[in-house]
């Protein structure tokens, strides 16, 4: 039996990576998936691919927003997924001490205030209903510090936070909407390009990146998916408020455990 037959579930940041599995995932489950995204061209392309549809949407623009809103004013699910490393168009400095302050800013603005619109569109389009799931996108990153990313640390906590929020706020209101967050690490998607490379020495950058994960892999994408459509699905209708990481074992203990 299909998990999420007719629900209309919007994804953001889903031309690629986490969000396009997500959006697979989602229509092989029987969703009726409204692929977002800010490239139209990737976007658009990847939709059809899928068999899902497509809207152009900056996260970052609230007026993006009000006009998802006047389109699609109803939703079962909302996926804020759309992020930003801050390493996008090279490495720059992200450490405390040499970070620039629009540098800091524009992962904000995309990470964390396109995860606020996201939500704050989500519970209008579904406090009628009374019902839904919003599933927000954070990252292993959001639980520990990340001295070399610190704004994508600083932005994906507060994800986190922002999402117990959410779920209390809801439940106050006597809504059944509920929000959770997704904690994936070491998760290998497009984001990791830029720190990867393609040069002689990729596969030992992949290695050195997953060298503290008890699994010693890099995960895959799709089994984000596969947490997200529980959370999306009729069958965690008391899960709200809560995390899930995905991370290889990662934060089960210290790499200094004795073996």
């Amino acid at each position: 039996m299909l998990r999420l037959t007719g629900k209309r579930c919007v994804i953001t940041g889903a031309a690629r990576g986490i969000g396009r599995a997500i959006s697979v995932r989602f229509h092989e489950e029987g969703a009726l998936v409204i692929l977002t995204d800010i490239d139209e061209k990737m976007g658009s392309a990847a939709a059809a691919e899928i068999g899902c549809r497509f809207e152009p949407l900056d996260v970052r623009e609230e007026a993006d927003w009000s006009r998802l809103a006047a389109i699609i004013p109803a939703a079962d699910v909302v996926v804020n997924n759309a992020g930003v490393t801050g390493f996008e168009a090279g490495m720059v400095p992200h450490d405390p001490e040499h970070a620039s302050l629009a540098d800091w800013r524009e992962v904000h603005r995309v990470n964390l205030d396109g995860t606020f619109l996201g939500c704050r569109y989500a519970i209008g389009v579904m406090k009628e209903a009374g019902m839904g799931s919003i599933i927000n996108i954070s990252s292993r990153s959001g639980l520990v510090g990340i001295p070399g990313a610190a704004a994508y640390a600083s932005s994906k906590a507060a994800i986190r936070n922002h999402s117990k929020t959410v779920a209390l706020y809801c439940a106050q209101q006597g809504w059944r909407i509920r929000c959770n967050s997704i904690h994936p690490a070491a998760i290998l998607t497009p984001m990791w390009e830029a720190m990867l490379g393609n040069g002689a020495d990729r596969d030992s950058k992949m290695q050195a990146l997953v060298a503290d994960t008890p699994l010693k892999r890099f995960g895959l994408p799709e089994k984000v998916a596969a947490i997200a459509v529980t959370l999306a699905s009729d069958e965690a209708t008391y899960v709200t408020g809560t995390e899930v990481n995905i991370d290889g074992g990662l934060l089960a203990g210290s790499v200094a455990s004795p073996g």
